[in-house]
């Protein structure tokens, strides 16, 4: 098979390439098969769309602010609309959706009338880091997927508002150098990489794990000024005492912050100020997501007192601080935020 340029690294079976297709279905775990691998491609076929908008974006009339604030008082970039659409057009009519939440919305999207209800609820941020969109830098979509909490129903609020540890899959989707898909159905977490020739995803590393010495801290020291003397004493920690040194990176992008540290090893927090005192990020489909990833990778997500994952949401745009990283290093944050 000839392969093209740049791919000669990439796991292969037979001679061929492992397309995210045949990983879903050949090596998922059984109770994930059905639906959920489908509603899993179905998000893969999300990100091909996005990616191919935000990738023509400079060309397109798709930069910029749309004139909207969402639920939380966000300026809503044109890039938001679109990819909350693509997601929600793509989703709204299978049959295998009993509702939906996004950040786009301010109330849970229900089921057209008309279509078969589901068993699923996906809840999701079609994108990620919109504050970066003009500027070119990573960007990215997270998702989550629960089971319904009684399938008799259409779809309720109830069926929306359940801790991560009730997550089925989730994952998320990088726009940068590359377009990479990032999944885990509970048997670990799978990345794969989009091949514009092929127009398909390919399975990038099976099993992904934080590595044991970590690299970088995430943080936005902007707000330093903000934190509390625990977070500040541990921020110092983390830059003067940690061993092996590890370097400062933040880019502002959940997603991208995540991701990188996944790869590398590290921690990503944001956590309360004053200002904000609840945190910044999204408990349902942001952090819970990101949590569920963290520890099907040997990592730890919590909000500074515990897990993220056992957090029940009481909103479906319920705030939390977030502390998510290598488990060693977000365990010493707790213990930081401990201290009186």
């Amino acid at each position: 098979m000839v392969q093209p340029n740049g791919m000669s690294n990439l796991p292969m079976v037979n001679g061929q390439f492992i397309t995210i297709e045949r990983f879903l279905l050949d090596r998922q775990p059984e109770y994930a098969k059905g639906d959920l691998t489908t509603i899993l491609y179905d998000m893969a076929l999300a990100g091909k769309i996005i990616s191919a908008q935000t990738r023509r974006a400079g060309l397109l009339d798709v930069l910029g602010l749309a004139g909207q604030v969402n639920v939380q008082g966000e300026s809503q970039q044109k890039l938001d609309l679109m990819a909350d659409d693509v997601i929600i057009r793509l989703n709204d009519h299978t049959g295998r959706l009993a509702a939906m939440v996004t950040e786009e919305q301010k109330d849970w999207v229900r089921i057209p009338e008309g279509y078969r209800k589901g068993s699923y609820v996906l809840v999701y941020d079609p994108l990620d880091g919109s504050s970066n969109i003009d500027t070119n830098i990573s960007i990215g979509t997270i998702f989550g997927l629960y089971r319904v909490v009684d399938r008799t129903n259409r779809g309720r609020l109830e069926d929306c508002l359940q801790a991560g540890r009730k997550l089925v899959a989730a994952g998320y989707i990088i726009y940068g150098t590359s377009t990479m898909l990032v999944y885990s159905a509970g048997n670990g977490v799978h990345s794969f990489t989009l091949e514009p020739s092929l127009g398909e995803f390919l399975l990038s590393q099976e099993g992904m794990l934080f590595p044991e010495i970590p690299s970088y801290y995430s943080f936005n020291h902007s707000a330093g000024r903000s934190w509390s003397p625990q977070v500040e004493k541990y921020a110092n920690w983390l830059r003067d005492s940690y061993q092996p040194p590890m370097s400062y990176r933040y880019i502002g992008s959940m997603v991208a912050d995540f991701h990188r540290n996944l790869v590398h090893g590290g921690i990503f927090a944001y956590p309360a100020t004053p200002e904000k005192p609840n945190g910044k990020i999204r408990l349902l489909y942001e952090a819970a997501p990101l949590a569920y990833l963290a520890e099907q990778a040997g990592g730890y997500g919590s909000n500074g007192r515990r897990a993220l994952l056992d957090v029940v949401p009481t909103d479906i745009h319920e705030r939390t601080p977030v502390f998510i990283g290598n488990r060693d290093l977000v365990a010493k944050a707790e213990e930081f935020l401990r201290q009186s």
